[in-house]
């Protein structure tokens, strides 16, 4: 099964986001969960950094809650708010 994490930082968190990337980064090559595709999310101008996206592959939405809960961006309070859900693959054009 695949989920979707749709994260948005809070106002301002582009130095803080900075600050803890290398530990983010570290933190996701530990993934228990398959990562499929994961990157920042862009504000309009498409270059500004307002939060996280990833899509995981994995049989346990609890474990992916866990995995995000322990994230260092989350831990830091960058994100405001996290969503995660199931989601279901149709297409992939890859």
């Amino acid at each position: 099964m695949h989920f979707t994490v749709y994260c948005l930082d809070h106002e301002g968190m582009i130095d803080k986001r900075r600050e803890h990337y290398e530990a983010h980064k570290a933190y996701l090559a530990t993934s228990p969960i398959a990562t499929v595709i994961s990157g920042p999310l862009l504000g309009e101008d498409g270059e500004t950094m307002i939060g996280s996206f990833f899509l995981y592959e994995g049989d346990d939405l609890d474990a992916v809650r866990l995995f995000n809960r322990d994230d260092p961006f989350n831990k830091a309070g960058i994100w405001r708010s996290v969503e995660i859900r199931p989601f279901l693959k149709r297409v992939d054009n890859r």
